[in-house]
């Protein structure tokens, strides 16, 4: 009876939840991207000025992700020279005796030259040999420098092929014509196979805080699922969009959180003497994952989960014997109802065979 329940339960299981008939593929995948957006900043420092795509989108473009600058630190007009170092607790000093000529650390903007110069009203530093000013980045503006970026959007164009079954299809699906995608913004509950997403969007999607995280910067993962049963019509197989953040934001680990890196821009005058802009970005790097299993009905898959599960008849009706003959309380009582013993006359009356019934 036993062994008929788990027979019942596994063959189901096997064949039409996992559908044991099918053979699968993985998903190739290609991935361009194309964010839109343009805002307006007003600082003391650069005056009005227009941040669109070419200058916060670093670099152009990317492998499967794309970043967008939300946060910047800027150094002006460097110029390799002689300047005071950055003060800390390495660079400080009181007379010249503490400045090394030559010295170089991890963390320096520059070489030593061994003077001891004022970096200010208050405080001394050794003279470094560098791009001066050096940088000042330990004060990160609050909030982000470009808190419009919740609004930029982005495009996501996504083709997949499947190549056991020949199978290709993308995410901008046939049903959308060029009207719809200049107008539409996904949302899972009213647009869901839209390509187009809002940033803001996408963190809040994710339960963090875009304005927040737009500070120091993170690192949000754009996934999309395509599980296809080719066994059904082309149409029934469609991209299913999630979001969630890959960085650690935890409250206790707090060293180096967020994601930035520095590039500079190069300049030079009428008289040939070079210059530069430091650029510190702090931002939010999108990647796009994609992932995804086809299957679709073929007869050397269907043969061998039929043979495997033949096979694991036989075996449940021995387990479930070991268990109702040797683990359960009643297994005395199983035990009389499984053998019957008779008796052999011919041995004599005290000398019987067991017999499965």
């Amino acid at each position: 009876m036993a062994g008929v329940c788990i027979k019942a339960i596994i063959t189901p299981w096997v064949f039409l939840w996992e559908k044991g008939y099918q053979e699968t593929d993985s998903v190739v995948s290609s991935v361009t991207t194309k964010v839109k957006g343009v805002t307006l900043t007003n600082t003391s420092t650069l005056g009005p000025r227009i941040w669109d795509v070419a200058d916060y989108v670093i670099p152009p473009q990317e492998e499967n992700s794309v970043f967008v600058m939300t946060n910047v630190i800027l150094t002006l007009n460097q110029r390799q020279d002689r300047c005071p170092e950055f003060p800390d607790d390495q660079t400080e000093c009181n007379v010249k005796n503490n400045c090394v000529p030559g010295y170089v650390s991890t963390h320096s903007n520059g070489i030593q030259t061994g003077e001891c110069i004022p970096y200010n009203n208050s405080i001394k530093t050794c003279e470094v040999f560098a791009w001066c000013p050096v940088e000042d980045d330990y004060h990160i503006p609050k909030p982000a420098f470009l808190q419009e970026a919740e609004n930029f959007t982005i495009l996501v164009k996504n083709n997949i092929w499947y190549p056991k079954f020949n199978f290709s299809k993308r995410n901008i699906l046939p049903t959308i014509n060029s009207t719809y995608l200049k107008n539409c913004i996904y949302d899972s509950q009213t647009d869901p196979f839209c390509p187009i997403f809002r940033l803001g969007k996408i963190v809040e999607a994710a339960g963090q805080n875009f304005q927040e995280m737009a500070v120091e910067g993170g690192v949000m993962a754009l996934q999309i699922n395509w599980d296809c049963n080719l066994d059904r019509a082309a149409s029934h197989c469609v991209p299913k969009y999630s979001f969630r953040r890959l960085d650690n934001k935890d409250s206790a680990h707090t060293v180096s959180p967020g994601y930035n890196f520095r590039f500079a821009k190069y300049y030079k005058d009428t008289n040939g003497t070079e210059s530069r802009t430091l650029v510190k970005a702090y931002g939010i790097r999108f990647d796009i994952i994609v992932f995804g299993k086809a299957g679709k009905f073929d007869v050397i898959p269907t043969m061998i989960n039929i043979g495997s599960g033949l096979a694991l008849f036989g075996v449940a009706t021995v387990l479930c014997d070991i268990v109702v003959l040797y683990c359960m309380k009643k297994r005395y009582y199983y035990r009389e109802k499984k053998y019957k013993y008779v008796e052999d006359y011919e041995l004599g009356v005290n000398e019987t065979y067991g017999t499965d019934s």
